[in-house]
């Protein structure tokens, strides 16, 4: 998953991914630096769309420098099929109708000579997705040549040749497999703790995306905190040297090695992997796949023969979220798969000390929990006979709800069947045969900006359900951070109320319900409000403010799952009625978290006319108490308008975002990048106490006015 810079949580919707094409471009780009005009100039260009669904799509671009060193670059290009950008990772990307400008952003700004620099990004797209052709960097249209020359070849000649066939993949372990028990061992993971992408960092060292130097201090505090495991995501790309030997720089393999002693000496549970080595370069294993695998191979080799004699409680994961590009469908991709994984446990087993019972972790493709991905690696587990196996997926939600986009706003029955049918699905192939089970990152993909993009109790909700169907599945789950929970220096839970209740899901239920809002008007009569409990077990004990318990009968009454709070009680609560939340409570139930409500006094927003450009525009808005829970756009005709036009429910954050304390919603430019000229937009504002509030838009070039409907 990866935080803001994962290139592989994907916002896919559930319809089952198709192929996408790769194209691959021998480009003479204009790479000369300014004041360096006669500097030698050209590059190549990988552009990979290796998922895609229904209107939509992922791309990963690679832009190779074979001329001169280059320092800042913009690379633009324009799509056939009018495709759009959503979202991207390691470049600065906009867009102004099929034209696409992507910038450096900072930390990858320098291309040295033979360099590569990677990017990526989601998409949507009607009608087709075809790949563009032409690019241009710094300006410079690719002309395919280097000072003149001819093209490269698209991979250098292997200084050995590979050899004719590829080693053999199964044979059997080395020595008797393990007396231990698996399933054991993996229940005493749980729960588990991502390091984040701290180990992928691209440029400088493992600081250069944001996250601070890992320390022994807080790999203790991780084990203080609850946790019993830790997986520790490595990206070996920049940090190993050229074919044959793809040697590992040592100070990265040491400093690697530095960080999994300490989290053994703390007893934890440790994994490591290839994280996005996955979509650097192992997915193009269809394109070259002796070469893709010499690679592999070699980093493994290496990996396991430094931790051959480290403790039985470091893991190996074969690879992170496995993709393939271009390749010929399903069957090719779980072909391919199969060779990485068996290759990998052939080294790990043959590497001898401790390697030859070590516990391994083998991913399905995409490490989707989709049935077909699962008989995949069923299949491959079975062929290896090998019981020290475990098997991983990823769970990062259903994708309208984990995103806030379509109207997903809340943790429904479809949310919560979803979880449960992905969940099941593991448990029935794998577990149900003594083959355990780890979910290696879970949460939810809205959190990669930050985890406001999900309400509150709603995310509440998600969480403590997924700690029980977890737990009643025996599925060990480690938590996905990239620096949004955990501060990694002041050992502080950024969301207390989610920690809490994700570490109470580890061992019991807690009760929730409907809602943790109760809005009352700022004006008129203040009367009863009810609300629906989820007991999940439990049993109803009292309603608190503050250190008081509210009187049963007079303050609030409960007749089955239905708490209703007297007009009275809110009245009392309310008092002057200011705008904002006037009282919190809590619900307290026989087991777990109390559920905390928020009385809220409201008066319906007001909006207000302005002007603006499609990069900076935003609605000033009187918020008056109420909260914004998501936003609909439509065209004059009743067309859906913005990004994801299969739905009016646009994506939080991504192409609108509230500020409370500025009184704004801001428009973003990714909203206004789909939207067509000179047509009035309507936009829908929907309210968390159920308010709706329209606004009009009108886009003309790149200047935008506002007003209210």
């Amino acid at each position: 998953m990866t935080g803001l810079r994962s290139t592989l949580r994907r916002t896919r919707w559930r319809f089952g991914l198709a192929t996408g094409g790769i194209t691959t471009l021998m480009l003479g780009l204009g790479v000369a630096v300014a004041g360096s005009a006669q500097a030698a100039a050209g590059c190549r260009v990988d552009y990979a769309a290796p998922s895609q669904w229904p209107g939509g799509f992922t791309a990963n671009v690679s832009v190779t420098n074979l001329g001169d060193p280059v320092n800042g670059w913009r690379l633009t290009w324009r799509f056939p099929s009018g495709q759009q950008v959503t979202q991207a990772w390691n470049a600065t990307v906009t867009s102004s109708g099929a034209d696409v400008t992507a910038t450096n952003v900072g930390y990858n700004a320098a291309i040295a000579t033979n360099g590569t620099v990677s990017f990526g990004f989601n998409g949507s797209w009607t009608g087709a997705n075809t790949a563009p052709t032409t690019f241009a960097l710094n300006g410079v249209t690719c002309t395919g040549r280097v000072d003149g020359t001819t093209p490269p070849p698209s991979s250098p000649p292997p200084s050995t040749p590979p050899p004719s066939t590829p080693p053999p993949t199964t044979p059997p372990p080395t020595t008797p497999p393990p007396t231990g028990d698996p399933m054991a061992a993996v229940a005493a993971m749980q729960p588990g703790w991502n390091l984040g992408n701290t180990f992928d960092s691209i440029g400088g060292d493992e600081t250069a995306w944001g996250n601070p130097r890992v320390t022994r201090a807080l790999i203790s505090n991780i084990k203080d905190q609850g946790f019993n495991s830790i997986r520790i995501p490595v990206t070996w790309t920049e940090r190993t040297g050229p074919a044959p030997t793809y040697t590992i720089d040592p100070t990265w393999l040491n400093r690697v090695k530095e960080v999994v002693d300490w989290a053994l000496t703390e007893d934890l549970y440790v994994m490591i992997n290839i994280h996005h080595d996955s979509w650097q370069w192992i997915s193009n294993m269809p394109a070259d796949r002796a070469g893709v695998l010499a690679r592999y191979n070699a980093i493994w080799t290496q990996v396991t023969s430094t931790f051959r004699n480290h403790s039985p409680k470091l893991t190996f994961e074969s690879v992170n979220e496995p993709q393939f590009t271009n390749s010929s469908g399903d069957a090719q991709n779980a072909e391919l798969l199969h060779e990485l994984n068996t290759s990998f446990h052939r080294i790990v087993r043959q590497s001898g000390g401790g390697n030859a019972t070590r516990l391994l972790v083998l991913p399905t493709l995409h490490t989707s929990s989709d049935q077909a991905r699962v008989d995949e690696l069923v299949a491959t587990i079975d062929q290896l006979d090998d019981p020290n196996i475990i098997a991983t997926t990823h769970f990062y939600g259903y994708w309208p709800f984990s995103v806030n986009v379509a109207g997903g706003t809340r943790f429904d029955a479809v949310a919560q069947q979803d979880l449960v049918d992905s969940f099941d699905r593991v448990h029935d192939a794998f577990v149900a045969r003594d083959i355990p089970v780890i979910i290696g990152e879970y949460g939810l993909l809205g959190f990669d900006r930050h985890t406001g993009t999900i309400q509150q109790g709603e995310k509440l909700k998600f969480f403590e359900f997924l700690g029980h169907h977890a737990r009643s599945r025996q599925i060990t789950t480690q938590l996905w951070d990239n620096g949004q929970h955990l501060d990694r220096t002041s050992f502080v839970w950024k969301d207390p109320e989610l920690f809490a209740q994700i570490k109470s899901s580890w061992t019991t239920r807690s009760g929730t319900a409907s809602t943790d809002q109760v809005f009352v008007g700022r004006t008129g009569g203040v009367t009863a409000r009810t609300i629906t409990l989820n007991l999940n077990g439990t049993t109803f004990q009292s309603l608190r403010h503050g250190s008081t318990d509210l009187v049963r009968g007079t303050d609030y009454t409960v007749s089955g799952n239905q708490l209703t709070l007297t007009a009275s009680a809110l009245t009392r609560l309310v008092g002057d009625r200011a705008y904002g939340v006037n009282a919190v409570l809590h619900a307290r139930f026989s087991a777990g978290k109390p559920w905390r409500i928020n009385v809220i006094t409201y008066d319906t927003p007001v909006l207000r006319n302005a002007t603006g450009t499609t990069s900076d525009f935003a609605v000033p808005t009187t918020f008056r108490g109420d909260v914004l829970a998501t936003m609909e756009a439509k065209y004059a005709d009743g067309s859906n308008a913005g990004p994801h036009n299969w739905t009016s429910y646009k994506e939080f954050d991504v192409t609108f975002a509230p500020n409370y304390e500025d009184g704004t919603i801001a428009l973003k430019p990714e909203f206004f990048a789909e939207v067509r000229g000179d047509e009035p937009v309507t936009l829908t504002f929907h309210f968390w106490s159920g308010a709706t509030v329209t606004y009009r838009v009108t886009k003309s070039g790149s200047s935008v006015t506002g007003t209210t409907a």
